[in-house]
């Protein structure tokens, strides 16, 4: 068994990844305090946010969340790669 899950992309299954990362790095956007990344940069935020999530949600989880459980844990994902983001950029600009 790999620690890799099997990625497979269908039409409805790439606007769900769409939207589960535009709800989470919209809502990510709101709570940390940001006024967002614009509609692109929320979509990119919540996906990469999602890869993030989903490899912490595996580490201590296993199942399937659904497709609300899958806003949730992208979202989590959305807000650890903002904190990450603003860490790397406060640490660029002491320099």
């Amino acid at each position: 068994m790999s620690i890799f899950a099997e990625i497979i992309l269908q039409p409805g299954g790439v606007i769900a990844w769409l939207v589960v990362g535009l709800v989470a790095g919209f809502l990510a956007g709101k709570v940390m305090k940001g006024a967002g990344y614009g509609l692109v940069g929320d979509i990119v935020t919540g996906l990469i946010g999602a890869f993030i999530g989903g490899f912490l949600y595996g580490l201590v989880a296993t199942g399937d969340a659904g497709f609300w459980g899958s806003i949730v844990v992208a979202f989590v994902g959305a807000c650890i790669l903002i904190v990450v983001a603003r860490f790397v950029a406060l640490k660029r600009t002491r320099l």
